[in-house]
């Protein structure tokens, strides 16, 4: 019974986020399409000759233009302090079996005891990655602060991933009849790791095909000896070079991703699969606490049957009222997917998994901001695919070109933005962002997975979980 409920949730969940959504994006149209208040009559258009188009090439009134400000001013206000009251109550609550990992519960159990000084281990989920495995574990090495332990946990490795990871100085765990992809090797390592691990022991899940910056464990090691409250540290991620045209596309899109994060001061959307440091006493009690407070198996650090394990045990911590940032100075390289195909399935497995957590999630506290964020992407996707169905309409309806004064400033201030967003990516990343369509295309692109995605999940058809064989590209990073 449980079940079934839980799966007519996710299949509600795609309807309700386009839905709304939808309706939000219906009320703005209205609002910036009243003209009757204007002087000009709209002018008529001829659509390949056959249908007519009504247009206006006057500016919508001040009224309107400060109505359809405030509306949307007043929706990201609201989300925002909604956001920042339930992360203070969690941050304060002192109620241990309600929000167990809050800050100011952990603080106190630990208080006025030593728990040794703080060491790090490191799993590193490897399937079939001879490519990458062997530049990863050097990147390891190198760090300022080297790890006491670094474990490569081989999934159903067909190649020379062991061999590879033993010569370079790493342990090696085997998974053993694991049919669960990485969630599942990883709770069979953990499972192994965890019980050995005390309060000041730390454990760090990262990718083969990810390179971290020097000063990466460093600080991470830093922050966690000052903030005992601190459950888990993300890495800012960065793409690799490389991979072309679409590698730039995703570049630029994390780089506006990092820049976000700054700007929130680390306060996280996902714990990054990349790489992520985690508290025992955290991994512990979300294992505890599956079947119950969780979604899952009782007794598995990760959900093995999301698509997203990362952001799934985001949600899992934040539901505990545990702490997690993604702090500026824990940057990290990862890889970025080398053709459209590839960044399809990658990204509608993302999407995919994103929706199917809330589903499985619900509206809670934890979750409120992640709602709000598919309904952002729902009316994003929509406002585009509008605007550019209006470019194509009046190219298609006009003998000649008209220029619109008021829409051509609101697309040369969207493209500054663009512009600006992107600077710290050099020259290459600030000249795709000034061309401005390229990477409309791109977001079109997003937004039809993103659709896709709805679509599947409405119709509760089968998600698959989709991988890209690849050879990686290592660089450091400069912190």
């Amino acid at each position: 019974m449980e079940k079934s409920g839980t799966q007519g949730l996710q299949r509600a969940v795609g309807g309700l986020i386009f839905g709304t959504a939808a309706i939000g994006a219906g009320l703005l149209w209205w609002s910036v399409s009243d003209t009757a208040s204007r002087a000009a009559e709209p002018k008529d258009g001829l659509v390949l000759g056959a249908w007519h188009l009504l247009y206006d090439t006057e500016m919508p009134s001040v009224s309107t233009l400060a109505a359809a400000a405030g509306l949307a001013l007043l929706f990201a206000a609201g989300v925002a302090l909604l956001e920042r009251r339930i992360a203070n109550r969690a941050r304060r609550s002192d109620d241990g079996h309600r929000l167990p990992l809050s800050p100011r519960h952990v603080m106190a159990e630990t208080r006025g005891q030593f728990h040794g000084e703080v060491t790090l281990t490191v799993l590193v989920p490897a399937h079939n990655e001879e490519q990458a495995i062997t530049g990863t574990l050097a990147a390891l090495f190198a760090q300022s602060y080297r790890p006491q332990r670094v474990i490569v946990v081989a999934d159903n490795c067909t190649d020379d991933t062991v061999a590879l990871a033993l010569r370079a100085g790493a342990d090696v765990i085997e998974s053993q009849g694991n049919v669960h992809k990485k969630a599942g090797a990883l709770n069979q390592a953990l499972a192994r790791v965890l019980p050995a691990q005390g309060e000041n022991d730390l454990v760090m899940v990262m990718d083969a095909d990810t390179s971290l910056d020097a000063g990466f464990l460093d600080a991470v090691v830093r922050r966690m000896t000052e903030d005992r409250g601190l459950m888990a540290i993300g890495g800012l991620f960065y793409g690799e070079e490389g991979k072309g045209l679409i590698g730039q596309f995703q570049r630029n899109e994390y780089l506006r991703y990092g820049r976000d994060l700054r700007r929130r001061r680390g306060r996280v959307f996902v714990l990054t699969g990349t790489a992520t440091v985690f508290r025992p006493r955290a991994l512990r009690t979300v294992a505890e606490e599956r079947g119950r407070m969780l979604p899952g198996v009782p007794g598995d650090v990760y959900d093995t049957l999301v698509l997203t394990e990362d952001n799934e045990i985001t949600l899992a911590l934040k539901t505990l009222g545990g702490l997690v940032i993604s702090p500026a100075d824990c940057t990290v390289v990862t890889e970025v997917m080398p053709t459209w195909r590839g960044l399809w399935v990658q990204r509608l497995r993302w999407q995919r998994g994103a929706l199917e957590n809330l589903g499985e999630y619900g509206m809670r506290p934890a979750t409120f901001r992640y709602w709000a964020q598919q309904l952002g992407i729902g009316y994003g996707v929509i406002a585009l695919m509008s605007y550019l169905l209006m470019m194509a309409l009046m190219t298609l309806s006009f003998d000649s070109w008209v220029w619109f004064p008021f829409w051509l400033g609101t697309g040369m201030v969207f493209t500054v933005e663009r512009i600006i967003t992107v600077w710290p990516g050099g020259w290459r990343a600030r000249l795709l962002a000034a061309t401005l369509f390229p990477e409309l295309a791109y977001a079109l692109f997003l937004d039809i997975v993103y659709l896709k995605g709805i679509i599947d999940m409405s119709l509760g058809r089968t998600a698959s979980w989709g991988t890209v064989v690849q050879t990686p590209t290592h660089r450091t990073v400069d912190a």
